[in-house]
């Protein structure tokens, strides 16, 4: 007896509403279709028109326009708005809608404009009539509750138009060409159509969580109430800290590729098990691609990144590293059929900590937008390889590293979060010796060695400087235990256990 070979397509019209008989498929492909669908976890929505917006010379012109045109609501959600020339101007729009009795919301994160936006800017919104919230501030009964972050970044009009990205609003995605240095390279999407109320209810999930409020029904468009823009199938995958839903995605795609698997991102710190995906993908003869930057804003994530290139090369799947200051796209093309974008990074912290929200598009004209998108950026990449020596180097078309451009150095804690959970493995690893170690984790040891040698010292010469320390965040998290007790013994709970979750538009067909 032979079982049919999965394929994600014929899978996603199960899901859809074309009502294929499942019950004529072996029990094997249902088994595997079934747990296809439940790792998305969101229903596949028809109906919309999609546009691919590259960088923030196509991106920033139609989200403004958008917000010039609100009428009635307008949903902002940016892990980043930068106090430049750049972030005023969305503000003076935003200010300028909410003076016209549009109702806007805005939601920043809140660690994230740490250092990047004063109060005086969110003042000055406030006082425009803008509702400002600012995403999961320190708590003292949560002492580590800050690691998980608000890192979407999206936007809704009046429920008819949104935006799904990896940009965030400041002057490094427009660049400084007074200066010779480039833009940041980035993806979004527009979507008009059903698809949009899905996006509202991933933002008032998120709004109650910050505040404790629940936005108004009727301030958030039912899925029937919204005119079909195209005919495009979209998923709006807005997951939340623990639920890994993207993640269980991302490993079932690399085992469902076919024919090719190419991926941007901007801080790959790839857990084994997916790198593992992808070089079972390769070795089956899946074209796997990696794009991703040559010069990061966070120097350890690069570091750790190329620490996977020579499992990830050995096993056939190509890398390349871009050329310019910096590559934020978090991208994926899969058999000219199935597409992602959104903000999700392939790392621990995006998919297990951080509140994240991504589309995928099941379309294959919009596929082949992507696929020739992708085509275009290895034009500005460099591709490394292994060389005679067996040592990961990069191959032409790279200037010299003195010349090349960096980009700044001020990143964010999410993607440091990322880049210290990997140190943490690959210190681990070398000290259970659980897997190969290659030359490009050198930097990484030799780092955590020089960092726990200083501590040792410290903790001979200046014991107190440890223990104080110590003493310290245990009363602190000893303090919290006790407040978090009280808190559930008198019922209130935490803030986020109070809101309740406004359920999700009900899918325009059933499909399973």
């Amino acid at each position: 007896m032979t079982t049919e070979l999965y394929q994600p397509e014929k899978a996603a019209e199960v899901e859809s509403g074309t009502r294929i008989d499942t019950a004529e498929y072996p029990p094997v492909r249902r088994v595997v279709e079934k747990a296809y669908a439940r790792a998305r976890g969101a229903p596949l929505i028809r109906g919309n028109g999609v546009r691919l917006l590259v960088d923030a010379e196509q991106n920033y012109p139609a989200w403004l326009e958008a917000i010039r045109g609100a009428r009635r609501t307008i949903h902002f959600e940016s892990f980043i708005i930068h106090e430049d020339d750049v972030g005023r101007e969305f503000a003076e729009a935003l200010c300028a809608k909410a003076r016209e009795g549009v109702r806007v919301r805005v939601v920043y994160d809140w660690l994230g404009a740490v250092g990047k936006t004063s109060r005086r800017f969110w003042r000055n919104l406030r006082d425009a009539g803008v509702e400002v919230k600012g995403f999961n501030p320190p708590r003292y009964d949560e002492p580590f509750g800050w690691f998980n972050r608000d890192h979407r970044k999206m936007i809704s009009v009046d429920g008819q138009v949104g935006f799904v990205m990896g940009l965030c609003v400041g002057r490094d995605w427009v660049g400084r060409p007074e200066k010779g240095i480039e833009p940041w390279r980035d993806t979004g999407v527009e979507i008009r159509g059903p698809a949009v109320a899905h996006m509202d209810a991933a933002f008032a999930r998120v709004w109650s969580t910050a505040c404790g409020e629940k936005i108004p029904p009727e301030h958030l468009p039912a899925q029937e109430s919204i005119r079909p823009g195209g005919e495009v199938a979209v998923r709006v995958i807005a997951t939340e800290p623990n639920t890994v839903g993207l993640y269980r995605l991302e490993q079932l795609v690399a085992a469902g590729a076919r024919k090719y698997l190419w991926l941007t991102d901007a801080y790959f710190v790839g857990t084994t098990m997916y790198v593992q995906a992808l070089r079972a993908a390769a070795q089956d003869g899946v074209d796997v691609r990696l794009l991703v930057p040559s010069a990061s804003d966070i120097p350890i994530v690069s570091a750790l990144s190329r620490a996977n290139y020579r499992a990830l090369l050995e096993a056939g799947v190509r890398v390349f590293e871009w050329n310019g200051p910096m590559i934020h796209a978090k991208t994926s093309v899969v058999d000219g059929k199935w597409a992602r974008v959104g903000s999700t990074n392939l790392n621990v912290a995006s998919w297990m900590g951080n509140w994240e929200l991504d589309v995928t598009v099941e379309d294959e004209g919009f596929a082949g937008q992507m696929q020739e998108m992708y085509c275009r950026d290895l034009e500005h990449s460099t591709e490394v390889v292994l060389s005679h020596k067996r040592r990961v180097r990069p191959v032409g078309g790279r200037p010299p590293a003195g010349r090349r451009k960096r980009t700044s150095r001020k990143g964010s804690a999410t993607r440091a979060a990322a880049g210290f959970i990997g140190v943490g493995s690959a210190v681990g690893a070398a000290i259970t010796n659980r897997r190969v170690l290659g030359p490009a984790e050198a930097q990484v040891m030799a780092g955590a060695g020089a960092l726990l040698l200083l501590l040792s010292m410290v903790a001979v010469k200046w014991p107190r400087g440890i223990t104080y320390p110590l003493a310290f965040f245990g009363t602190w998290i000893a303090l919290a235990l006790f407040i978090r007790a009280y808190k559930l013994h008198r019922g209130a709970g935490a803030q986020g256990e109070k809101c309740e979750q406004p359920p999700p538009p009900a899918p325009e067909r059933e499909g399973r």
